[in-house]
């Protein structure tokens, strides 16, 4: 998971990109890098860390041009450590290319091996974003007729990348002398949305960006959701094409956006990502009706901020008074995306301290957006109880997590999972908790496309189903002995 952006603008882009990825904080902390466009040359700024804290005045005065891409990252390939797999990435050939990239490609090695004996290009890193941006370069160089650059020679390049690329990619790019493109997987799993505003003169001003709260923040009308398989191109002007580009498309997005990711006040795909959050307290609740003796439990609490809407409706739903039992340090970033089991154990008694008096000698329902890894779970309960807790219910508003996830998130292997391999009891009994509830898959779906023209999700960490049709028990082998988070 990560977040990107991308401005075409009448004036200077640097603060509005700037801005943008504090707008996507959120869905990315380990790097952050802004990339400007001013005529012919590109200005680059990559940095570890908070966007916040990791640019200064220099770097802005830098950052020149009216067109221009942002990207906050969290690391699901490669290293977080490593510097050189900060994004963007730029080639400077065929005319010149800057990339950013959110999603996850599984057909890694044999795009590498590809890109050495046939392409002869070299890669510098392990990041599937520098693979995607030479795949891209390489078609685009295949197809220049003369030294015209055009829209359809970009659409014509993105047709062959889709049709060597699996996975997961919503991606957006700086091509010099022509503009802005954007473009989306064939199925749609990660979010990307189109927003326009009008500008200087007259002239239309355009904005991409992984969320929809970055257009209203900016005051731009949304205009849509990039379709699968489509891209954009957008020139310098701030004149737009468009095309779909994939020969077969199907719309499945990810579920853990509406879940985790995404913040509430964002629309993906036509869907309030606060409303579905309702709907998953409230299918949450009749579950809980089902199976829960009733006054069993005196009060229901949230683990605060993404399961709170989840909470509040389940309290409504089942008459049980609702209190504010955790209050959280906001200055701790958010532990599911941390690295390492050590710092997110660590960072959750950091990032929580327990109410006492909102425990003590009560029989206790929490409720969380999901369990991933148990660890954050199994700190919350022991909090609970130290605090006074006669009894701890844990529920969780997205099923058992119990497959890796291969479309950018940091599941790589299900000996991370603490539901892989267990039951609900034994779940728990992990968590330390004396009851456990999960929302059921198909629940989980009609919370979030119930009533759309959707028909299809990415649920493959809760169902092992993975969408791209391409996931083989082999590559998953390799993925979990090739990568940690």
């Amino acid at each position: 998971m990560c977040g990107i952006v991308g401005h075409v603008s009448t004036g200077p882009v640097n603060q509005q990109i700037y801005d943008s990825l504090l707008l996507l904080q959120h869905r990315g902390q380990d790097s952050s890098g802004i990339a400007t466009a001013d005529g012919e040359t590109f200005h680059l700024v990559k940095t570890k860390g908070h966007v916040r804290e990791a640019y200064r005045t220099r770097d802005m005065r830098n950052l020149t041009g009216n067109m221009g891409l942002g990207h906050v990252r969290y690391a699901t390939a490669g290293s977080a450590n490593n510097v050189d797999e900060v994004q963007p990435f730029y080639v400077n050939a065929p005319y010149g290319i800057i990339l950013v990239h959110n999603g996850n490609l599984t057909n890694t090695r044999e795009l590498s091996d590809e890109l050495y004996r046939i392409d002869r290009r070299h890669l510098n890193s392990e990041s599937d974003t520098e693979l995607l941006l030479n795949v891209l370069a390489n078609e685009l160089q295949s197809r220049l007729p003369g030294d015209e650059l055009t829209p359809d020679t970009i659409f014509d390049s993105i047709t062959g990348l889709h049709d060597r690329v699996e996975g997961s990619y919503a991606s957006i790019a700086l091509i010099s002398g022509l503009g802005m493109v954007a473009f989306r997987d064939p199925f749609g799993i990660r979010p990307l949305v189109l927003g326009r505003r009008e500008g200087e003169h007259g002239r239309d001003e355009w904005v991409v960006a992984s969320e929809s709260l970055v257009l209203e923040s900016g005051g731009y009308e949304l205009v849509r959701d990039v379709a699968p398989g489509e891209a954009i191109v957008i020139t310098e002007s701030g004149e737009l094409f468009s095309r779909q580009c994939a020969a077969s498309t199907r719309l499945a997005p990810c579920s853990f956006e509406f879940v985790y990711l995404a913040r509430p006040d964002s629309v993906m795909n036509g869907i309030s990502v606060y409303e579905s959050r309702l709907r998953m307290g409230r299918k949450l609740a009749e579950k809980a009706r089902r199976e829960l003796t009733a006054g069993g439990i005196d009060v229901l609490m949230p683990i605060p901020d993404s399961a709170r809407p989840s909470a509040m409706e389940m309290a409504q739903v089942l008459g049980i008074p609702y209190r504010e039992g955790f209050y959280k340090n906001r200055y701790v970033g958010r532990t599911f995306i941390m690295p390492g089991q050590k710092v997110r154990k660590k960072s959750v008694r950091q990032k929580l301290n327990a109410l006492g008096t909102e425990f003590k000698g009560k029989n206790v329902l929490l409720v969380d957006d999901s369990i991933v890894r148990g660890t954050t779970s199994k700190e919350i309960v022991e909090m609970a109880r130290m605090a006074g807790a006669k009894s701890v219910t844990f529920a969780s508003a997205a099923p058992a997590v119990r497959h890796p996830h291969v479309y950018g998130i940091n599941m790589p292997t299900r000996a991370e999972l603490v539901a892989n391999g267990r039951s609900t009891e034994e779940v728990a009994a992990a968590i330390g908790a004396n009851r456990l509830i999960y929302q059921d898959v198909d629940d989980l779906k009609d919370a979030i496309i119930g009533g759309t023209d959707i028909t299809e999700l990415d649920l493959s960490c809760f169902t092992g189903e993975y969408v791209t049709g391409t996931v083989t028990a082999e590559y998953l082998a390799w993925l979990e002995a090739n990568r940690t988070s």
